[in-house]
């Protein structure tokens, strides 16, 4: 007889016999005695402890109509130890065998899979909350997230530890979050608050809060977090205590790379590097990074970029960067699209970092943090103007340091920062600036910085490094963020000083004043053509970006850069399906004094969660009159992008993961041919051999391809490049990781080759 099935049976039925206790209004912990059994960790709320803990449940349905009853059982108990807080819930399931449940990699817990979200923040002031996410096998996703963007960053990881069981009406998760990953202030603090989410994945996802008084006209997701009950004296006892994570890693390295230029060069290379964590009581954490190694780290996805003027970013998914991301500041884009923040500090302008040490202090109404590491160097530096990058290689061996503090006056939020970064023989740029947030209300908000900029480095003609007489600039925005029941609007006003520079941020066009404004209006559920919408919009985006007097690039005043209308729409649909579109009536100038040409284009785009087996479908595609941007001119052409993710049982309780991201842009020249071809493409295979252990294999490729074309003066061109990454990598507990891997890329022209063998070990104490 299988005694723990029974036992969760014989839950099942004892856990409504509680609905006769009084019903809870908001959740409400149990704190546990000392010496008292804790329970363990397996998704099984069989443990004493659970038998009398309060149980919560008055969910409400999100999505996809807010304000409705919760069609699915949902119950939250809370246990508070002397060191952490231990969520157990239960999903009742009227259809178990329809619970999508598969393995899957860290943060990767998505809209496709049913799971259980909890969302903590102890500061209490419901401007930014610590999640977790468990699904219904007991993947975890973590991050934080931010009220200002309304928007998550599953990038920072927590050392909490969760599992989850299936039941026969259902399953249930236990989570384990410590107090030593919490950040809450010392003293002055509001309560602690929290909201429990669960997804239900079926042709209509839905998504059940635990806020019952949570709906879409708010501001952010976390607008309505409750206070958690039941905490006494925990923060008061546990304020002074001090925690301390201690992470060496050793990494052993073979390595062969060859050029046409440089030839054969072979390497093999022992490093010990380790990762520093204190917290010497509730509002500090000091971080302390030496020799970090990041071979581990996934790859990033190949952007399309042979027909771009300006410098892409990419996320930042590098451990010591992602503690407090939130005091850095937002990283996220608004519903505009900008992500403005990055000019501030931008975490990959740090290449490869010897060594590190930050600290970080969270109060009741401020907090502050301050970084200081030392950069290998190597990577890209920037030097922007109006109608593109300026790309060149950094000095090595620089020198990178930042600080911001805020300070939160009920719903006005100040703050003021420095940036400085010294690459050494008299090459330095420092920023100083102050950002704020106003909350004017639950409908409106408004943000702004204003960042000045000093620096002696510049680049030449071909790229180069130079030492320069200081240059001066200024960065200002101002943005006003709307939202209520019947429509919603993002303004923006920006200027960009000619010589604004920022080494520790991402400066990708400067010397341009711009306005742009994004609405649409709600039009709510309805149906058409037969299919029951859930929700559908009408959108609008308007922008103008003109130049600023640039004598050094020779760039005259008032010129339009770029000017958009483009009416649109979205709605959304059955599995989680959105649809979108706009019309382009654009216009574009590709270089100073030449022509404004007028780009008609027509973009339609959709996502969805079609089923258990193809579980994710993104694709977009914009077709219509483009510019090309060498050739100054415009020409019939497209750009598209798709990604689609599979994942399939195998024998032997093994899970099989696939993820494919496609890129194509073309443009045609004057004749009908084709001007030039640039293509992308990501394969990702991810065989899960259990919970702890995966097999992992990246292919991807890059290819931009054009044709000789004598009357715009450009040579035929043909770039490539190709990247293999294969990694075999096994848990133990926790943070402890074994990682064997292989690198390998190739690129054209030059014969460009590079291989890697890896091995890695990471510990924690």
């Amino acid at each position: 007889m299988n005694f723990r099935l029974l036992g969760s049976g014989l839950l099942a039925l004892a856990l409504p016999a509680w609905g006769n206790t009084p019903e809870l209004t908001q959740p409400t912990a149990l704190r546990l005695a000392a010496g008292e059994a804790r329970p363990v960790i397996d998704g099984r709320l069989d443990d004493a402890a659970w038998q009398r803990t309060p149980v919560y449940e008055r969910f409400a349905q999100f999505l996809p109509a807010d304000k409705q009853p919760a069609r699915w059982r949902t119950t939250v108990q809370i246990l508070v130890t002397d060191d952490a807080l231990v969520f157990g819930i239960r999903a009742w399931d009227a259809e178990p065998g329809r619970i999508r449940a598969p393995l899957t990699r860290r943060d990767q817990v998505k809209a496709d899979q049913d799971f259980i979200a909890v969302f903590i923040d102890p500061v209490g002031h419901r401007r930014s909350a610590q999640y977790v996410r468990v699904g219904a096998a007991g993947g975890v996703e973590d991050g934080l997230f931010a009220a200002e963007e309304d928007s998550e960053d599953s990038a920072p990881d927590f050392d909490i530890e969760a599992a989850a069981t299936r039941l026969p009406d259902g399953y249930s998760i236990e989570l384990r979050w410590p107090l030593a990953a919490l950040r809450f202030p010392h003293a002055d603090g509001a309560p602690w608050r929290v909201m429990v989410a669960r997804n239900i994945p079926r042709e209509d996802r839905t998504l059940n809060v635990s806020s019952p008084t949570l709906n879409k006209d708010a501001l952010s997701f976390i607008a309505e977090l409750q206070p958690l009950d039941g905490l006494g004296d925990l923060v008061e006892q546990v304020r002074e205590r001090s925690f301390i994570a201690f992470r060496p890693e050793l990494t052993l390295r073979s390595t062969r790379d060859s050029s046409e230029a440089d030839g054969t060069r072979r390497s093999r290379k022992a490093s010990l590097g380790a990762e520093f964590k204190w917290r010497p009581r509730a509002d500090w954490v000091v971080d302390a990074t030496l020799n970090p190694d990041f071979s581990q780290v996934e790859l990033d996805a190949p952007q399309l970029a042979g027909n771009t003027r300006f410098a892409l970013s990419v996320p930042e998914k590098r451990p010591f960067f992602l503690e407090s991301a939130d005091v850095v500041g937002p990283t996220q884009a608004d519903e505009s699209g900008e992500n403005r923040s990055l000019a501030a500090f931008y975490t990959r302008a740090i290449t490869d970092p010897d060594w590190g040490l930050r600290a970080t202090w969270r109060g009741a109404g401020a907090e502050a943090t301050a970084l200081h590491l030392r950069d290998a160097g190597g990577g890209t530096l920037l030097r922007a103007g109006a109608f593109a990058t300026r790309a060149g290689v950094q000095p090595r061996d620089s020198q990178a340091s930042f600080a911001r503090g805020r300070m939160q006056l009920g719903g006005l939020g100040l703050a003021g920062l420095v940036s400085l970064r010294d690459f050494g023989d008299g090459l330095a740029t420092q920023v100083v600036g102050s950002d704020g947030v106003w909350r004017a209300g639950d409908s409106d908000q408004w943000r702004g910085h204003l960042l000045l900029s000093s620096t002696t480095l510049g680049l030449d003609a071909a790229g180069q490094v130079q030492h320069i007489n200081r240059e001066r600039g200024h960065r200002a925005w101002a943005a006003w963020r709307h939202r209520d029941a019947d429509w919603v609007a993002n303004v923006n006003v920006e200027e960009i000083s000619p010589r604004f520079a920022n080494d520790n941020g991402f400066v990708s066009q400067s010397g341009i004043r711009r306005a742009s404004a994004f609405g649409y209006l709600r039009l709510g559920p309805r149906e058409f053509a037969g299919i029951a919408l859930h929700d559908h919009e009408a959108q609008l985006k308007l922008q103008e970006t003109r130049t600023l007097a640039d004598p050094l690039l020779g760039v005259a005043a008032g010129q339009i850069v770029d000017r958009l209308v483009q009416p649109g729409f979205w709605f959304a649909a059955a599995r989680n399906t959105g649809v979108w579109g706009h019309v382009g009536l654009d216009s574009h100038r590709a270089r100073s004094g030449g022509q404004l040409h007028a780009t008609r284009t027509l973009l339609v785009g959709m996502e969805s969660n079609p089923g258990e087996l193809l579980n994710y479908v993104n694709a977009e595609v914009e077709w219509g009159r483009r510019l090309d941007v060498d050739a100054d001119r415009v020409g019939l052409g497209v750009q598209s992008q798709v990604q689609a993710q599979m994942r399939m049982p195998l024998p032997g309780a093994l899970w099989l993961e696939l993820e494919q991201h496609f890129g194509l842009g073309w443009v045609d020249a004057l004749d009908g041919r084709r001007a030039f071809t640039d293509r992308s493409a990501q394969s990702l295979v991810v065989l899960h051999l259990s919970p702890r252990e995966s097999l992992r294999l990246i292919y991807q490729q890059t290819r931009f391809n054009r044709r000789e074309d004598a009357a715009a003066s450009l040579a035929a061109q043909d770039d490539r490049g190709h990247v293999l990454s294969l990694m075999f990598q096994h848990r133990i507990g926790l943070s402890r990781v074994i990682s064997l891997g292989l690198n390998r890329a190739r690129a054209q022209p030059g014969a460009v080759r590079a291989n890697e063998l890896f091995a890695k070990a990471t510990l924690n104490f």
